[in-house]
């Protein structure tokens, strides 16, 4: 039995045709696949197709040959690309996450800013929330982050940005027509805010509201953006959110500024201080001209 038998085997069956397997998957003449899968029966000693008007089917003996056979030919795969990878000068892997939607604003300068490493690195990227890259972070799991300062983990953090808070709300919402929000005028909406895991923004929210002098209650809590524009839409309320959610608004939900100096929340470069990777410390090493690339992207 040769792997060829397997692979022929396979495709009939994936496709219920002599014909269509061998003129669309194998590109071998029909008579010669037939005569392989004749030579395949002979050596498992029992028929595992049957033939019909319809096309073939497999038989019992056939349905329990084809999962071993998969399985057969998906390590033969593995084997051969793992002898392939070990041909290969090994290449350090650097995992890079970002808080979501901010991989918008940073990717492409953190990219520029590792150019010249890119031929003996593989680079990884992922989005998710804060305190999940933190802990990501703290695990070893990821190199660098770009997230908020999340006072739970022990890492070292590098602040880049200095994000203001603005207003989300309908797009018909009787606050468009404002330039500008004041806090006062969210006295009385139906207000979302930072929950949960988005504690940073909950603590920036409820300072901000404490120092203009506002007691608003929390109506709804949510600690994703996605959530927030969600209710935003759905209860026509408002909600505080940081400015990067300008770029993932949906039509039926708009943005104003706020009146005023604006609370900000910090986003920062963070990483584990035991990290020893030497790319690590290299990309580190050129935070100003990350900065710098930000600016002009």
């Amino acid at each position: 039995m040769e792997l060829r038998h397997l692979r022929y085997f396979v495709a009939v069956a994936e496709t219920g045709s002599l014909t269509e397997a061998a003129e669309q998957r194998l590109f071998t003449s029909q008579p010669s696949l037939s005569r392989q899968i004749r030579d395949l029966e002979s050596h498992v000693g029992v028929p595992l197709l049957s033939r019909s008007v319809r096309g073939v089917e497999l038989t019992a003996a056939g349905k329990a040959f084809l999962d071993h056979a998969r399985l057969a030919l998906m390590q033969v795969d593995a084997a051969v690309d793992t002898a392939r990878r070990a041909a290969q000068p090994e290449r350090k892997s650097f995992a890079i996450g970002f808080q979501t939607g901010h991989e918008m604003n940073w990717l492409t300068p953190a990219m520029q800013v590792l150019h010249g490493e890119l031929h003996e690195i593989e680079v990884t990227v992922s989005s998710d929330y804060s305190p999940d890259l933190a802990a990501a972070l703290a695990r070893g799991r990821l190199d660098v982050a770009f997230l908020r300062v999340e006072p739970e983990y022990d890492l070292e953090y590098h602040v880049v940005d200095r994000e203001p808070l603005v207003v989300l709300m309908p797009s018909d919402h009787r606050l468009t027509a404002r330039s500008c929000v004041s806090p006062q005028d969210l006295v009385g909406e139906i207000f979302i805010g930072g929950a949960n895991k988005a504690a940073v923004l909950q603590s920036v929210t409820e300072d901000y509201l404490r120092r203009s002098g506002i007691d608003i209650k929390l109506d709804h809590g949510v600690d994703n953006m996605a959530m927030a524009m969600s209710l935003v839409a759905s209860t026509r309320g408002v909600a505080l959110m940081p400015e990067y959610a300008k770029n993932l608004l949906p039509p039926s939900v708009v943005s104003r500024p706020l009146e005023g100096e604006a609370p900000t929340i910090d986003i920062a470069v963070g990483y584990s201080k035991s990290n020893t990777s030497p790319v690590l410390e290299r990309f580190v090493s050129r935070l100003d001209e990350l900065l710098r690339l930000n600016q002009r992207h």
